[in-house]
């Protein structure tokens, strides 16, 4: 729904969708293909009505071969297509590693700079839907891990369109994950906006301690700095959006301006993206931090059944806890 503003309302789906039918309009050059992504719309109708505008060439449903998909897509970004795979779920994309790591995230490099990679990764991620094995996972940091990729996460409706349609329209190779648990969140988003691939935003002020996060867990941690502010605790919240190209300038900012910090993410503990940026911030703010960097994270263990999922994602209590502890360290 159009507002007087400009902006439009609309679900997180909705505006993925609404990025994807704006940058096919926009460019002929730009493809989507993946898993069910045309006749049905996909998994989650996030390509829905797109092969019915826009024809089963620029729409395409391919086969139940992730490797083969990306490949494909790798050859189309070398003959200068701009193609938009589609992961149906997280787990599903580790067939296609092996393509990601060797070709798409080398070819710039292997060819000196004169073949680009345009080409964009769609991979819904994450739990809190109530998925089984091969459903819910985070598998942000294998990507992030990777020299030649840029890994982006939105959390609102808003940057959903405004990232998708800078990682269309990048020739830099973009991952872009999708929070499946936010799928069905509501806001506005204004049409043709692009969001800078590479800076994270503040998404609430504060003077105690500084939350940092991304994707699905950042409506955890508002929901805990207000539970916070309602005893008297004022929390920032930084939403890193873009894990890689990572926004050290705003990052740091932030914590020293409080002096303590906490990385929330739903991904494991053991080795993840939480841990390289506890690590960058005691290294560019030691000076500044009253108490260690700490993190609040998925288990380590393989994502659990659907009925357990509760006890392992960061929780609004288990954040508030790590806060309670920044406290005592002096």
């Amino acid at each position: 729904m159009s507002t007087a503003t400009g902006t439009t309302t609309a679900t997180m789906v909705q505006a993925l969708n609404a990025a994807l039918r704006d940058s096919l309009r926009a460019d002929t050059d730009v493809h989507v293909l993946g898993e069910d992504v045309g006749t049905l719309g996909g998994v989650f109708r996030v390509t829905d009505g797109l092969a019915a505008e826009f024809g089963p060439d620029r729409c395409l449903d391919t086969p139940l071969a992730e490797a083969g998909i990306l490949g494909t897509a790798v050859g189309m970004a070398m003959y200068g297509l701009r193609p938009v795979v589609e992961m149906q779920f997280d787990a599903f994309a580790y067939p296609a590693f092996e393509q990601l790591a060797s070709h798409v995230a080398k070819m710039r490099n292997r060819t000196g700079g004169r073949l680009p990679l345009p080409l964009t990764i769609r991979v819904p991620y994450g739990g809190g839907i109530g998925g089984v094995e091969h459903h819910s996972d985070s598998s942000e940091a294998y990507y992030a891990h990777t020299p030649g990729l840029h890994v982006v996460t939105p959390a609102t409706v808003a940057d959903s369109y405004g990232l998708l349609r800078a990682a269309i329209a990048s020739d830099d190779p973009v991952v872009f994950l999708e929070p499946k648990r936010l799928y069905w969140s509501s806001g506005e988003f204004t049409p043709s906006a692009v969001a800078p691939i590479g800076r994270a935003v503040v998404r609430r002020p504060g003077t105690a301690a500084t939350l940092l996060t991304y994707g699905p867990s950042l409506p955890v941690c508002l929901r805990a700095a207000e539970a916070a502010s309602a005893a008297g605790l004022e929390l920032a919240v930084v939403d890193l959006r873009s894990l890689v190209p990572f926004d050290d300038e705003t990052v740091c900012a932030a914590v020293r301006a409080t002096g303590r910090a906490v990385v929330v993410h739903e991904a494991t503990g053991f080795g993840g993206v939480g841990a390289e940026i506890a690590a960058r911030v005691s290294e560019r703010c030691f000076h500044h931090l009253a108490a260690p960097v700490l993190r609040v994270t998925g288990f380590d263990i393989p994502y659990p059944p659907p009925l357990l999922e509760h006890h392992h994602l960061p929780s609004v209590d288990r954040v508030l806890d790590a806060v309670a502890r920044l406290q005592w360290e002096q």
